[in-house]
């Protein structure tokens, strides 16, 4: 099983926390065929480039990230969507995500990405507050995201998310759980709540380094955190990722095949992709490689044109680097990333998938150093990190490589 990721790489305003690649432009200066046309015949290249390393991959999902792929035109998206189809292996509950901005979607739109195959949206409305949208550098207002999130739900698209970011300077607690539960009413099923990240490269990082960034207290942001967390679940969604909240069913399969340490495909402009070897053997046998494309779009589409199909990662035209990975790194992953999840990750499944022993001596004394201060439970084979606990996840894990 695998998943397929696909970049677009504009927006119409960067937004000064935001550090994924993408470039401030006006709709109407974006080549729409031309980057359709790109990304097609990147896929086509790495369909052979895989096949010549002898993966075989069933997708499980599709996703359009970005940047704001909401703008880009539906016809086109469509047509990159139909000959991915044709190209890859797919289950038949493959689910196909939009990410939109409120400012780029109506229902239109919304029906008209329906048409072409679409049946998830996942909608960018960070805060229903209007001081705490332009702190974040947001174009829509609060009426435009609800007004989205209305559309996206009248349209027919059977499934749809929206993205809340709470931790905001100066905000209460009160405000953040109210913010949820105001989410929750419009009948969303699926909701992803983050904590404001300031990341270096960003303008709130530089403005941070400067001293000229105001910061949310670290004990109101835990608290907002358990708020959302209690207005969610009273609401029916269930807390399944440290970020995430799903009605039971409705939870986003392509970020799960991510957690849980699944293949995937990175097509477009700076996106990345991973893969396994297909030999297995002794221990440390299984294999990876990460790659990651061209970051300017320019040089992205030129590239494709030239794209070798001999030969996978840094050197085939289109990737600006690649990485190998053995057992150990890809298991450090799998924890790191699994253990995000309610249901944990199963460490001796993980351990037979790469070939190598996972319960070393070193990790077991730090799984029980973890499991007496309440951090970490065991269960046979499977470690999760009990609730109180989450918030400290990223340590927990560190403590485990």
């Amino acid at each position: 099983m695998a998943s397929l990721y696909i970049h677009f790489p504009w927006c119409l305003a960067k937004c000064p926390y935001c550090d994924f690649v993408s470039y401030a432009t006006d709709r109407e200066s974006i080549d729409h065929a031309g980057y359709a046309d790109a990304v097609l015949r990147e896929a086509e290249g790495r369909v052979r480039q895989l096949r010549a390393r002898g993966n075989s991959l069933t997708l499980g999902s599709i996703f359009f990230g970005g940047g704001t792929p909401s703008l880009w035109e539906p016809q086109e998206l469509g047509r990159v969507l139909a000959r991915l189809r044709t190209l890859f292996a797919t289950t038949t509950s493959l689910e196909v995500t939009v990410e939109c901005n409120p400012t780029s979607l109506d229902e239109a739109r919304a029906r008209a990405l329906h048409g072409v195959g679409v049946d998830r949206l996942s909608i960018g409305t960070q805060s229903l507050r209007a001081e705490q949208l332009k702190f974040l550098g947001r174009l829509h207002d609060p009426d435009g995201a609800r007004l989205a999130i209305a559309a996206a739900l009248a349209s027919g698209i059977p499934r749809v998310s929206t993205d809340l970011i709470f931790g905001l300077p100066d905000q209460s607690i009160e405000d953040a759980r109210d913010q949820a539960f105001a989410l929750a009413a419009t009948g969303l099923k699926h909701l992803s709540c983050y904590q404001l990240t300031i990341e270096p490269g960003t303008q709130f990082g530089e403005r941070k380094k400067r001293g000229l960034l105001p910061m949310a207290d670290d004990a109101v942001v835990a608290d907002a955190f358990l708020a959302v967390e209690a207005a969610l679940e009273s609401c029916g969604l269930r807390h399944y990722e440290i970020s995430n909240y799903a009605v039971p069913g409705e939870e986003s399969r392509h970020n799960l095949a991510y957690w849980r340490g699944d293949e995937y495909v990175g097509l477009g402009c700076a996106a990345f992709g991973f893969t396994r070897d297909t030999a297995s053997g002794g221990p440390g046998a299984r294999r990876g490689v990460r790659w990651r494309n061209a970051i300017d779009p320019k040089a992205y589409v030129e590239a494709t044109k030239h794209l070798r199909t001999d030969m996978l990662g840094e050197g085939d035209g289109v990737s600006m680097f690649a990485e190998s990975l053995d057992g150990t790194a890809l298991l450090r992953e799998r924890l790191m990333l699994g253990l995000r999840l309610a249901e944990g990750v199963d460490v001796g499944r993980a351990g037979d998938e790469l070939g190598l022993d996972p319960w070393t001596p070193e990790r077991l004394r730090a799984i029980e150093r973890l499991e007496a201060r309440g951090r970490l439970t065991r269960t046979g084979d499977v470690l999760t990190i009990p609730r109180p606990a989450w918030l400290f996840a990223d340590d927990i894990a560190s403590r485990l490589f």
